[in-house]
């Protein structure tokens, strides 16, 4: 199968490296010459994973979209969530008519708080049973060196979410399947926002405690966002739901978790993500995931908290002692 991989940041140079050891040619579509360069030459991506991941032969770079996209067969789409509506919307009369759409994109759009797949969808005037959706504790870095981990593909025609299952599963890469595509794309939006919560009060000195009621608290949110928009919420207590939630949170090479990290160190949002190196999907996805909870009357108070600290300039410390000087409930 010939699959094209649009993207080359971590996640979409390491996904091309799945694609090719599951036995396909990946070509990944970047922007810069000297990236496509690079990967074609030396087959590495210095700039997006560690230098010293050699890629397979059969992962090579274009920065030609257009031409690729009229014959391949599997389309992954590896781009901020915020930016795929203007990149690929003059596209959609070349994509191959009988491939199929990949997201790995973990976001909610600012404009229209659609999530990625209903973007990529609308832009491209696909079905549903053409877009599928790939989450779960996927950390780019750790599945560059091979290290074994799991993963959920997700589409609303079983048999097609099967047939991507097929083709990106290999020895180290373990895939399982869904229908509920939802539930797979509001987790893995959810769970950015909720490690940059974890980062900031890590940031800021709180230890086990504090993580782990944020960390569960954020798990409810999510799933009661999730829910209210058609979700199943057994996909939270998966690994697309919780077991996503433990990588991104726990781990200091997640770009959220580090991004919180620096703001509960006292840094500003744009010091921040000049010390992460990049702008984390959390920071940007946070308001429009907040503004979907408060349409579908869903209360979010960690993602609240952390749109009030990182937009809104609020202290951190005094959110903290805001939401901890309530009256007692029962929890949900």
């Amino acid at each position: 199968m010939k699959a094209l991989v649009i993207g080359a940041g971590a996640w979409g140079t390491t996904f091309a490296q799945v694609l090719a050891d599951a036995g396909h040619d990946a070509v990944v579509w970047t922007t810069h010459d000297l990236v496509a360069e690079e990967i074609n030459t030396q087959h590495t991506n210095s700039r997006a994973i560690a230098a010293d991941i050699v890629l397979p032969n059969a992962v090579t770079a274009t920065t030609d979209l257009a031409a690729n996209l009229t014959d391949a067969e599997l389309i992954v789409v590896a781009l901020p969530s915020q930016v795929v509506r203007e990149a690929l919307s003059p596209y959609g009369d070349v994509v191959n008519p009988a491939a199929t759409v990949v997201s790995l994109m973990k976001g909610v759009e600012l404009a229209t708080l659609e999530l990625a797949s209903q973007v990529l969808a609308e832009i491209w005037s696909l079905p549903p049973d053409r877009v599928a959706v790939v989450s779960g504790p996927n950390l780019a870095g750790e599945i560059a060196r091979r290290e074994p981990t799991t993963t959920v593909v997700a589409c609303t025609d079983e048999s097609v979410a099967q047939r991507v299952a097929e083709t990106i599963a290999t020895p180290y890469f373990r895939v399982f399947t869904s229908t509920d595509v939802i539930g797979l794309e509001v987790g893995g939006a959810v769970k950015n926002v909720i490690a940059l919560a974890v980062g900031i009060a890590e940031g800021m000195g709180y230890g086990y405690n504090m993580v782990a009621s944020i960390m569960t608290r954020g798990l409810s949110e999510g799933t009661r966002i999730g829910v209210a928009l058609g979700a199943e919420r057994e996909t939270f207590l998966g690994l697309a739901g919780v077991g996503d939630l433990i990588a991104t949170c726990s781990s200091p090479s997640s770009r959220n978790h580090r991004l919180g990290f620096y703001i509960g160190k006292g840094l500003s949002l744009a010091e921040a993500i000049e010390a992460t190196g990049a702008t984390a999907e959390g920071a940007k996805s946070c308001g429009p995931i907040l503004e979907l909870a408060r349409r579908h009357g869903v209360k979010a108070s960690v993602i609240g908290a952390v749109v009030g600290v990182v937009h809104e300039g609020r202290n951190p410390a005094e959110v903290v002692r805001q939401l901890h000087d309530r009256p007692p409930r029962a929890e949900d």
